[in-house]
Formats: structure tokens, C-alpha cells, sequence
């Protein structure tokens, strides 16, 4: 996998992140989900890299990027705190201003990122969520139901990082492998990145902290932009599964409307590991909407 992309370590705010770059043109800077790396976009990346300069970055807790320590108020896992780790790399790279393609956590830290930094982020894509405050003012029993981790992630420490770190590999399957297309979903060399870097030590915790941040402190973040009137300014273009929790428990173009300005979207026919499931629909929809 990326064996056109050059690796390179960045120091960011908090500790070292694993980063790759590829490719020629327009900055494009790819963030990756939960439970998963960068290894998430091996299907399109080399594909985005003949058009733009693509750059893959480990978010803090992930991959083979610093485990931070934690810290009562979650202030080192909020999404305030991720978006400044990339600006750090992409700055790193020589790029004051980029385009983001995110997916799932990695979407809630563009989310983050595009509304901290309007200056920065020049248009967004957004795979697979909707506003997390939204999600969690609007959850139901169907959505508590198939995105149990979200209620587990966020338990007062240590059960439920215990759990994990107890068989790391055991709850990167029954995570990802009970969604719509199962394990089959991943390609081999990809499935065995995600399992080698969750038995990485402090794995867990750093899950475990990034869910109970999205609990709490984000919430704080996306109340105060609320009551600030303050919405996204840059294009969004946002993708949801037809057979994901995501689009069958929200009205996702709505809560985003609620939350951005200039908004397209559409539900595509696959479930939630939208890269790896349908990777030409997310190269046909990247290339589109990234180029205008």
C-alpha cells in the first residue's frame, strides 16, 4: 500500500504524528475513522495523487501516531485539539491553506478544523457522519442500538479501555465486522495495519478518550457556535451509507444545513467504510467536487 507515498514523522502540538505525502498539485489532506489508520484510503489514494498533493496523516491516539496523555476535562482528545495537529502537518508540508476528505472521527475533526480555521480549510468532504451535536440531541433506541461504542467508548475509565487492550484485535473485528459488508469489506494488508496498531500500548485509552471528548468538550465547542449563529462558510459535500446507522437514524442533510452554509450530499449504496466499500464513487465524487 502507498508505495508512491514517502513517510515523514511531524511534530505536532502534543507528540509525534505518522504522516504520508504523494502526488502533485492542489494540497488535499486525508483523515481517517475509528478503529482505523490511514491505511483506510489505500483504494484512492494513489488514484487522488495524480491530481492533487495528498497528504495522510495518523490522528493523535491512532495508528502509529503519540498516544496522549489524558487529562480530566478530555481537552487533549477534543477535536479543537485534533485540528490543530493538522494544521501543524499540513503546515509541515508547506501548506497555509488545503481541502480536507475525512471520514467518520476523521470527519468530526474537519468539522472541527473547517469551523476553527475558516482561513485554512478551503472545501470539505465529509464521509459517513453528521454533526455530532446533533447526533446526540437526536439519538434513538435504533441509533443507541447499532452505535453501541459510542455509549461504551465514553464510560468513566479504565473498564472500558481494559476491554479493549484485554484482546485489541478481538474489538477491531467485532467493531467493523458487524457493520453492512463485514470483514470482507477490507482488503488484507489493510485489515492487518488496523490490528498491529491497536495493540499498539495506550490504544485503547486514546479511543476511549477521543469518544468521551466527543462527549463532552465538543459538545461544549458545538453549543457555543451554535449560540454564536457561527456556521461552516466553506463548500461541504457530505456522503452517508444507504445501509448505515448514520443515514437510516438522522435526517443528515438537514442537520447539516442547520450547521454550514453551502451544502451538497447524497446517500450512496454501500455501508459506512465508504472508501473501502466504494472507492470509484469516492474518486468520481472527490474528483468533482475537489476540482471546481
Amino acid at each position: 500500500m502507498f508505495k508512491d507515498f514517502v513517510s515523514c514523522a511531524v511534530e505536532g502540538p502534543a507528540g509525534t504524528l505518522h504522516t504520508l505525502r504523494g502526488g502533485r498539485g492542489a494540497p488535499l489532506l486525508l483523515l481517517h475513522g475509528h478503529p482505523q489508520t490511514h491505511a483506510m484510503w489505500h483504494a484512492v489514494a494513489d488514484e487522488l495523487a495524480q491530481v492533487f498533493t495528498v497528504v495522510l496523516m495518523d490522528l493523535r491516539g491512532y495508528g502509529d501516531s503519540a498516544r496522549v496523555a489524558a487529562d480530566a476535562g478530555h481537552h487533549a482528545y477534543s477535536k479543537r485539539a485534533m485540528a490543530l495537529d493538522a494544521i501543524a502537518v499540513m503546515r509541515h508540508h508547506g501548506f497555509a491553506q488545503f481541502q480536507v476528505l475525512a471520514h467518520d472521527r476523521g470527519a468530526r475533526v474537519a468539522h472541527r478544523l473547517a469551523a476553527d480555521h475558516p482561513d485554512v480549510v478551503q472545501r470539505l468532504m465529509l464521509l459517513d457522519i453528521a454533526p455530532t451535536l446533533g447526533m446526540y440531541a437526536n439519538t434513538s433506541d435504533a441509533f443507541a442500538r447499532a452505535y453501541w461504542h459510542w455509549f461504551f467508548l465514553i464510560q468513566p475509565s479504565p473498564l472500558p479501555e481494559a476491554l479493549i487492550d484485554s484482546d485489541p484485535v478481538r474489538y477491531i473485528r467485532s467493531v467493523m465486522g458487524k457493520r453492512h459488508a463485514g470483514l470482507a469489506a477490507f482488503a488484507p494488508a489493510a485489515l492487518a495495519e488496523y490490528e498491529r496498531c491497536a495493540r499498539i500500548p495506550g490504544t485503547g485509552l486514546s479511543i476511549c478518550e477521543d469518544y468521551r471528548a466527543s462527549a463532552t468538550i465538543d459538545l461544549d465547542h458545538d453549543r457555543a457556535d451554535v449560540a454564536a449563529g457561527m456556521k461552516l462558510l466553506q463548500p461541504l459535500r457530505v456522503l452517508w451509507a444507504q445501509h448505515g446507522a448514520v443515514g437510516q437514524c438522522f435526517d443528515v442533510m438537514r442537520l447539516w444545513r442547520e450547521r454550514a452554509n453551502h451544502v451538497t450530499g447524497e446517500s450512496v449504496p454501500c455501508g459506512h467504510y465508504i472508501a473501502e466499500e466504494a472507492p470509484a464513487l469516492v474518486l468520481a465524487q472527490a474528483l468533482e467536487f475537489f476540482n471546481n
